[in-house]
């Protein structure tokens, strides 16, 4: 990602957003997460201080990937992956991941938390070989998710 792409992303994450967690995050509480998580100033450090793919069609940006780094165990987390709802299914978010994985050096395992409740994302990670690790609450701005953790081998610990 460039600066230049923070736009992008915002309109990205707002689509995806919608459509993800409609009947699972209440639109009000989607709008102000967004629009903190997802301000320029959060996105310019984000891309300051963690790897952050994009990922283009036909040249237009039309998803992303935010990891973390790796620690010193080797472990590295999928902070988000969003595509455009009508790109979705085509490999996209596939190599999004994939690609994330190669920059990540000395990386073990990835960890990610999914809400129960988007089947999407659970399904796009299981198929990709993310396991459950555990399901717990997670309180988010007021209103409780349930909340998996699954996480993708990569070597032996």
């Amino acid at each position: 990602m460039k600066e230049e792409d923070i736009p992008f992303v915002q309109e990205i994450a707002k689509t995806s957003w919608g459509v993800t967690y409609e009947g699972i995050i209440p639109m009000h509480i989607q709008s102000r997460f967004l629009e903190a998580a997802y301000s320029e100033e959060r996105l310019i450090t984000r891309l300051q201080t963690s790897p952050f793919l994009v990922a283009e069609l036909d040249e237009s940006l039309v998803g992303f990937a935010n990891f973390s780094t790796v620690n010193d165990d080797g472990q590295a987390e999928l902070f988000a992956i969003y595509l455009l709802p009508d790109v979705q299914n085509k490999g996209i978010g596939s190599a999004l991941l994939e690609s994330g994985i190669q920059k990540l050096r000395g990386i073990t395992s990835l960890t990610v938390c999914v809400e129960k409740d988007n089947t999407i994302g659970s399904q796009f990670y299981k198929s990709k070989n993310f396991q459950h690790v555990e399901e717990f609450d997670d309180l988010f701005d007021g209103h409780i998710l349930k909340t998996l953790r699954l996480e993708l081998v990569l070597a032996k610990k």
